[in-house]
């Protein structure tokens, strides 16, 4: 059986996912679930945009 390799996501996806929580009030869960991605990956997604400058 092979593995599966990564989803590759792009940062307009990564950015429209974040945006969901900070600017249209949704919940980390609720976004996850929208974008079909774990609440996980879109905390990482959410610290990293919060120290870009």
């Amino acid at each position: 059986m092979r593995r599966k390799s990564p989803r590759k996501f792009t940062d307009k996806f990564k950015k429209d996912a974040v945006n969901l929580v900070v600017e249209k009030g949704y919940t980390v869960a609720q976004a996850a679930t929208a974008y079909n991605i774990s609440t996980k990956l879109l905390y990482a997604w959410r610290k990293k945009q919060a120290e870009q400058p």
